[in-house]
């Protein structure tokens, strides 16, 4: 018989308890509860636990000073933080100091339940995301060829403050999203003893992602099993799907018109995308 999962909350805001306990109890689960970070580093230095979620702004101790005492003395236990403190600068130390997942508030119910069951059920191990750089302006990882590590990175990079509009922000997220999957899917063959490297710039007038698969690259000329757009939007997805392919798989064209610019080395296994930001003190256009 499994052993039960074990949950501690940390927040000193009981209806947020109430709602984790509500949206993620399933089976095999027990939640408790801390009041606030001193109190939470008292009950996890007393027991483990296999995941805790814990608020930033608290009293006694806030969550990353707690993130980072936890990382201290039982470095295996997951952390999945969510705070309206959610600046870059607190999500690139949370990346230093190993948290599992970010989140903002407020937060969709269907997000953390996913994260949370990645935090609780996948094999991950430390170093499947190596921090190269954590800056509010300069982001630079190294990552396992896990599909599970790019869901951890997606969900962090979702929480940076990219100063675009709703839309534009889901355009890049999906964007992004789509080099991760291909870098580790055809560069890294999915193989976890392989790595590639991302790093994230946040430049006065624009938004840089570079990812570096460890492959051999590939011509846009080979790429016969992505449909043209313009002719058949969906046609991709069954060619995936008789491939063998993870489901997804928007291609390098649609990836295209999602960003302002999509670059590629000669051989093909480094990538560029960029999106200018508008200047803050330009009026919108005429609608």
């Amino acid at each position: 018989m499994a052993q039960e999962k074990r949950i501690l909350i940390v927040d000193d805001d009981p209806d947020v308890h109430d709602l984790l306990r509500v949206a993620l109890q399933e089976s095999g689960r027990t939640f408790e509860s801390a009041k606030n970070g001193l109190e939470g580093l008292k009950r996890i230095a007393e027991e483990p636990w296999d995941l805790v979620i814990t608020d930033v702004l608290m009293p006694g101790m806030d969550g990353m000073a707690l993130l980072e005492r936890i990382h201290t003395f039982r470095p295996d236990t997951r952390v999945v933080v969510m705070t309206v403190a959610s600046t870059a600068e607190n999500i690139a130390d949370a990346f230093r100091k190993n948290a599992f997942a970010w989140f903002r508030k407020p937060f969709t119910i269907d997000a953390v339940r996913d994260m949370v069951n990645h935090a609780l059920n996948d094999a991950a191990s430390e170093d499947d995301i190596e921090v190269i750089s954590a800056s509010s302006h300069w982001l630079g990882l190294r990552v396992r060829c896990r599909m599970d590590t790019a869901a951890r990175i997606l969900q962090f990079i979702r929480e940076m403050d990219l100063r675009l509009s709703p839309p534009e922000k889901e355009n890049v997220a999906l964007a992004f999203r789509e080099i991760l999957l291909n870098a580790i899917e055809h560069g890294g063959g999915n193989d976890p003893r392989k790595k590639v490297r991302i790093q994230f710039v946040r430049a006065k007038h624009a938004l840089l992602y570079y990812v570096q698969d460890p492959g051999q690259g590939f011509s846009l000329d080979d790429l016969t099993y992505v449909a043209d757009p313009g002719q058949s939007p969906v046609e991709h997805v069954g060619v995936r799907h008789e491939a063998g392919m993870r489901p997804g798989g928007f291609g390098i064209l649609i990836t295209r018109a999602l960003v302002d610019e999509l670059i590629y080395n000669e051989s093909g296994n480094e990538v560029l995308l960029i999106k200018y930001l508008r200047d803050p003190a330009t009026p919108d256009p005429p609608v």
